[in-house]
């Protein structure tokens, strides 16, 4: 790309500027990690609470109508426990808390699809650090209001609204990382951003763990999502814009101009958009289809006996998850990009019907397993921050990162709320589901056959 003055005047960030921006991601995506772990941990109670106020009933679907019809207040004290003594309660939310899973977790991933197409183009149109920023306040701010839910649909909304930051804060944080490291550092760098949800979720869960989340004690852990409000603020303050989105936006002699949402469904950039639709969702439906039923499955074999051993559950497979996209990127450089999705594929598809098959949540093997489980599955995280944005030029960097992982979030939730009524078929049997949708993994094994070979793209100029 030819540069004109403005753009010449434009220099690179310094290593200390480089760390800034590295400390930022890390931290925005970390934080992000706590929402995706909160409903995991709080469902079930939640769940419980409401069927005390007579919010669920049986045969019932969503009643969207008391979003607005129910105050927005703590409902706990409305809640009847001694209702709950009751077999036939007992039996209704045994077979709801599945499908109520499957719902949170559909609107999260509806909500951060849409977040993630929201923020990606502010990002390519305003700026990697205000995408960053309005992606933070708009998780913390909407997960803080959970707090107040009192009905399991209003709960539901204020999930999907706070997943909006969520989605939006995966492409502005790896477009501004992957453009001010150079192309030697970014394997490293994308296992450190794809472990650090992982870290947020093991955090939350330790927290869990040591604070018992159970039916009349669970609102607490909303409040917890609203304090990276401070981090967006100091993002604001102290993060430096990404050089090369600044180049682009000057523009030289060849700069693109067009900067459209829809840019990157145009026939010129179709085919790799499509292709890193499929690269996202399919892991991203083993994590939130089929992994994620390794918690509930936990707090249903020992009942309310052990309120921790969901937390354990989720500890175990984020603390492998942490390892395993650490070293993803890492892999990807040593192994070759589509070597090592192949691979993950194939022994994430290995184990989790290991697992699902031969284990149950007593068996001395179980937490071993599930750290083992998160470990494999998780190696793609840390494979996708450094594969997605090499498939974009800069102009639509953001944008392509953001449509491939949150449009793959879109599968996904179709998928989740699938894996609900595979669950509902199974009669709540978190085992027989997990055996249906690991299967997903093998279409992992042909959609990287189709992939290109992006080892050589650099994405520190403004192409």
């Amino acid at each position: 790309m030819s540069t004109g003055p403005a753009t010449a005047t434009i220099p690179d960030l310094n290593q200390s500027q480089r760390n800034i921006v590295l400390a930022a991601a890390f931290l925005g995506w970390l934080c992000a990690g706590v929402q995706m772990a909160q409903m995991n941990l709080v469902n079930g109670s939640a769940t419980r609470e409401f069927a005390a106020q007579g919010m669920i009933q049986a045969g019932s679907s969503l009643n969207l109508g008391q979003v607005f019809t129910t105050p927005l207040l703590p409902g706990s004290a409305a809640a009847d426990f001694s209702r709950l003594d009751d077999p036939e309660l007992q039996k209704l939310v045994g077979q709801r808390t599945p499908l109520w899973f499957a719902w949170y977790n559909a609107a999260f991933l509806f909500g951060a699809a849409a977040g993630g197409l929201v923020f990606g183009w502010v990002g390519d149109r305003a700026g990697r650090v205000r995408a960053m920023v309005l992606s933070i306040l708009c998780y913390s701010v909407f997960a803080g209001l959970c707090y107040y839910a009192s009905s399991p649909e209003q709960l539901l909304l204020l999930r999907g609204l706070s997943s909006m930051g969520v989605g939006g804060m995966w492409p502005a944080a790896v477009s501004l990382a992957s453009e001010a490291w150079s192309s030697g550092s970014r394997p490293l760098l994308s296992g450190i951003i794809g472990s650090s949800a992982n870290v947020g979720i093991c955090g939350m869960g330790v927290i869990g763990w040591q604070i018992p989340i159970t039916q009349d004690s669970w609102r607490w852990v909303m409040p917890i999502a609203s304090v990276p409000i401070l981090l967006a603020i100091a993002i604001a303050f102290l993060v430096p814009e990404s050089p090369a989105w600044q180049r682009t936006k000057l523009g030289g002699s060849n700069a693109p101009k067009k900067k459209s949402l829809w840019e990157v469904f145009e026939p010129k950039l179709l085919p790799v958009t499509l292709i890193g639709i499929a690269l996202a969702g399919i892991p991203l439906l083993g994590g939130w289809g089929t992994t994620s039923w390794l918690i509930p499955w936990s707090e249903k074999a020992v009942g309310r006996a052990d309120p921790g051993a969901k937390a354990i559950a989720s500890i175990m497979r984020a603390g492998g998850g942490a390892i395993g996209s650490f070293l993803g990127g890492v892999l990807a450089n040593l192994f070759g990009r589509r070597g090592t999705y192949f691979t993950i594929s194939l022994a994430s598809l290995l184990v989790t019907q290991w697992v699902f098959w031969f284990l149950t949540p007593k068996s001395p093997l179980f937490p071993g397993s599930v750290f083992l489980v998160g470990f494999i599955s998780m190696i793609y995280f840390g494979w996708l921050p450094l594969y997605l944005p090499e498939l974009f030029p800069t102009h639509v960097r953001a944008t392509g990162s953001g449509v491939s992982f949150n449009f793959g979030r879109i599968g996904t939730a179709f998928g989740v709320l699938g894996a609900g009524a595979v669950s509902t078929f199974f009669q709540g049997d978190y085992a027989a589901t997990g055996r249906v949708t690991s299967l997903v993994y093998l279409l992992g094994m042909i959609a990287i056959c189709f992939a290109p070979d992006t080892s050589k793209r650099k994405l520190t100029e403004g192409d």
